[in-house]
This record gives structure tokens, sequence and C-alpha cells, in this order.
């Protein structure tokens, strides 16, 4: 398999720890969908990052997608969904959570470094920015009343989300979601990107 996309997604991250959590063999291609469009249309003409070329030449896009999808490949005892019910239900949550904060964040830094400055609409920027501080404040609840395991071989899907949506904010909006006001979050990220996993699998 092959993994298209550049690491400083947090989308093509979340799928490549995932990956190396299942023990699944792939081959990481940094292609980006910006400064190499045109290679990355001739490999999947959406452009769209993460995509995940199997070994018979179809293509599977979307991070959550793809994680469903590999997550039928891995042996029985490499898991990262849970199955029972409840678990599920904190698990879907927090992803929710999570993914809309990765969204809310892409969509700032979309606004800062691709739309001129004078094209910006600041009211459409305070209300995804509002949204982003939702997501974070609902996640910090979450954690407060039931912390996310830090042990490597309790990590998830789910975890993994949540560490690596927090990374990707705290790398590029630092200034509008403070650390201070998140401790158990920050906390949480800075042990698990201390995970082997993580370390192999830099933001950059």
């Amino acid at each position: 398999m092959k993994l298209i996309g550049m690491l400083d997604s947090p989308y093509v991250r979340r799928v490549a720890i995932c990956l190396k959590l299942l023990k699944l063999d792939f081959e990481h291609q940094s292609v980006s969908v910006f400064s190499t469009y045109e290679a990355f249309a001739k490999i999947n003409p959406v452009v769209k990052a993460p995509t995940l070329i199997l070994d018979n030449g179809q293509s599977v896009m979307d991070s959550s997608v793809i994680l469903q999808y590999v997550a039928t490949l891995a042996a029985p005892d490499q898991r990262i969904f849970p199955t029972q019910p409840e678990h599920c239900l904190r698990a879907a949550r927090l992803t929710g959570l999570a993914l809309a904060a990765c969204e809310k964040s892409v969509q700032i830094v979309y606004e800062r470094t691709l739309r001129p400055a004078d094209k910006q609409h600041e009211p459409w920027v305070n209300r995804v920015t509002e949204q982003l501080h939702a997501a974070y404040r609902e996640l910090e609840e979450e954690l407060a009343s039931a912390p996310l395991p830090v042990e490597p071989n309790h990590f998830g899907a789910v975890d993994v989300t949540v560490a690596i949506a927090w990374n990707f904010t705290q790398m590029f909006l630092p200034e509008i979601v403070a650390k201070a006001d998140h401790p158990r979050l920050q906390a949480f990220s800075e042990v698990a990107e201390q995970l082997p996993v993580f370390l192999d699998t830099p933001a950059v």
C-alpha cells in the first residue's frame, strides 16, 4: 500500500500513525496538494489527502474512510476501534470533536495563508474560531470526566486523532487556542508525542 500526502496534514499523519499501530506495511509518499498539485492529480484526480493506493491499484481517500477499511486488514489482536457499544459511543464523540477541531483549524490556516489579507472575511473567521474553541472546550471537559490512556498498547484511533488535532492547532494557531486553558489536552498530547510511533511520524 502507498499513503499519499504530507505529514503536516493532521489527516495524513492520523492515517500514517494508525497504519503503524495496526502493523500494516505501507510506503509513504510526500506529495503536496499545493506545491505538487499536478503530480497528485496523476495519482488521484480528486487531489485529496490522504489517499491510500492499494496493492490492486484501487484508491481510497478521506482519513476516516481509510481507517475504517484498513482496520479490516489487521490481525485480530491489532485493533484501533473499540467493540463495546459504550466505548464506541465515547470514541465516536471524541473523534467527532477532534475532527471538528482539525477542520476549523485548517480553515483558519487556509484563510490566513491562501487568501489575501484584504479578501479575508472577518465575520466568517470569527464564527470558525468560535467553533474551534467550542470543540476544544468539549474535549477538555471529556478528558476531565474520563482521561484517555497514555500506555502505548492502549492507543487507538480516537487517541491518535485527539493528540494529532491538538498538536496541529498548537503548531499553527497557538495564539488562538491557549495551552493554559486546556491542561488535560496539553498533558495528553505531550505524552502521545513522545511515543515511538509518534516520534517516527513527525508532523513536518
